[in-house]
């Protein structure tokens, strides 16, 4: 096939491993290739070629489902706010045999690929009080079988598609202060590292750093205020499992409840996602699910543990049962990407290699449920503190990207008037920036780390300290874009240079941001009504 010129806009596209995709290069086809703009999908129905499940597919259903609708926004520029995506999604982990695009195109796979879900192997639904048990129809997917040889797992070499599943699983989803208990048995077996004096004082700090954190979560009854002051600077990632939720409130302060609340929590989901999907995909919100079937294989492009089915099944339920739950907003893009930190976090806790090249399949159906439900409670904890962001015309949305434009004409004058000279409109790159909380522009490494901090300052952070972050962020970049015109700022914008960003990049942000927000965020009155 003859390559085709690059689109007018950036675009993502996905590129599929053959590990995780049936799609060949040569599957191409003319609806391969997508930007956001053409999210919302035509009514009518695209003439997909699948093999095997075409039939199927085509039989369960005359029409095609409509689209979810978007949102009016009221500026000229709302359109071309919503249609710029991120060019190349940064990854958290240098990047292990990339496929280079072709002639500014990379291939996507089509959406649509699974099936019908009344196709998909299921197995029966929990019958028992204990979530061991919970690996029913809540799994709606290709299922292979669970791997149960865990001291086989243990002994064999981590692989880049695979990785390996810890022997301690089972303890650690039945408490999560196994965590805190594997790893101080861990420190004692190990002697403190030789080396130059800065790696022994490295160590140190981080040595003191964890005891002040185990020392904190062990409490009877956890100071919150102390494990707030505590993951402002940063959460040990092995810790990050237990923290986060105790700063959520998913996970209740006081020590003797935590592990009957969490059971209680997970067997819950379990019996949400076994009602919403027990009349099979005929039962389902058609415009809803629609929507979550085209947004899901694009979250983190490029990434494998993204592209696996299981993961991809486990992220459809999640954001499906939050939509249905929360009826004013339903689903809206951009929420696919927020549950991607938790369930990476999540993940972590129960495999000894990276989370992004993890292969979700080798794990036991009680930690893939965990893990699922985990997420979805502490994703539903954070959405609950900026739902207007994703109600009918967005209004969370509105108000912060007009309060930036405010708050950056006083912390950067000549940047502000640059901008303005040039009718650059803050709509058109910072809506994404609160939408998708910055996702599309750092790694999720990155973004783990920033909401350490936003977790820290509370669920409110996601909206009111967010605001500072992205102004930090935009006036960081002021002097390359004082020397642009509409078209260059537009562009970069869209696809910043921020792959190699590590802690220290984003802990200089959020000191940035921190400062301006000790400054203004109480000075009302300096701001336009």
């Amino acid at each position: 096939m003859a390559a085709r010129p690059p689109p007018a806009r950036p675009h993502i596209g996905l590129n599929p491993n053959n590990k995780f995709s049936s799609y060949s290069v040569n599957d191409w086809g003319e609806d391969d290739a997508w930007d956001s703009a053409s999210d919302s999908e035509s009514t009518s129905k695209p003439d997909w070629k699948r093999s095997g499940s075409s039939n199927a597919r085509a039989s369960s259903s005359t029409t095609a489902p409509k689209p979810v609708p978007r949102p009016t926004l009221n500026t000229s520029s709302s359109t071309l706010a919503s249609s710029y995506t991120h060019v190349h999604a940064p990854s958290s982990y240098p990047p292990k045999g990339e496929q280079p695009a072709r002639n500014g195109w990379t291939i996507v796979r089509k959406s649509t690929d699974r099936g019908s879900l009344e196709s998909r192997d299921s197995i029966p639904p929990p019958h028992g009080a204990g979530y061991d048990e919970l690996d029913g129809d809540m799994v709606i997917g290709e299922l292979e079988t669970d791997v149960d040889d865990r001291a086989g797992l243990q002994s064999a070499k981590p692989r880049y598609d695979q990785g390996i599943v810890r022997d301690d699983a089972q303890e650690i989803v039945d408490d999560p202060l196994h965590l805190i208990y594997r790893q101080q048995a861990r420190a004692h077996a190990e002697s403190p590292p030789g080396g130059s004096e800065k790696s022994m004082r490295e160590h140190s700090i981080r040595t003191n750093k964890r005891r002040k954190f185990v020392e904190c979560i062990e409490r009877d009854d956890v100071d919150i205020a102390q494990l707030r002051k505590l993951a402002w600077n940063g959460v040990p990632d092995d810790l990050r499992p237990l923290v986060w939720p105790l700063l959520l409130g998913y996970l209740p302060l006081p020590k003797p409840t935590r592990t009957s609340t969490l059971a209680r929590k997970r067997r819950e989901y379990a019996s949400l996602v076994e009602t919403t999907f027990s009349r099979g995909r005929d039962g389902l919100d058609q415009q809803i699910w629609h929507q979550i079937e085209i947004d899901v294989p694009r979250t983190r492009p490029g990434v494998p543990l993204w592209m696996q089915a299981h993961t991809q099944r486990s992220l459809e339920r999640i954001l499906y049962v939050w939509a249905i739950r929360h009826p004013a907003s339903g689903y809206v893009q951009g929420i696919n990407d927020l549950a991607t930190p938790f369930f990476q976090v999540f993940l972590d806790a129960y495999i000894d290699s990276d989370p992004e090249e993890f292969d979700t399949g080798t794990l036991p159906s009680n930690v893939r449920t965990a893990v699922e439900a985990d997420t979805f409670w502490c994703l539903s904890r954070l959405l609950d503190g900026i739902q207007d962001n994703y109600i009918a015309g967005q209004p969370g949305i509105q108000r912060s990207v007009k309060r930036m434009a405010e708050l950056v004409a006083r912390i950067d004058a000549p940047l502000a008037a640059h901008l303005e000279a040039e009718n650059v409109e803050f709509i058109q790159f910072a809506f994404r920036w609160m939408n998708c909380l910055l996702m599309r522009e750092i790694s999720v490494q990155n973004t783990i780390r920033m909401w350490d901090t936003y977790l820290a300052e509370g669920t409110d952070a996601f909206s009111q300290f967010h605001l500072y972050v992205c102004s930090a962020f935009l006036v960081r970049w002021s002097k390359k874009l004082q020397d642009m015109d509409f078209q260059g700022i537009i562009m970069f914008l869209q696809s910043l240079p921020t792959q190699g960003w590590t802690d220290h990049e984003i802990e200089m942000l959020l000191s940035e941001a921190f400062v301006h927000y000790s400054t203004w965020h109480n000075a009302q009155s300096h701001f336009g009504k």
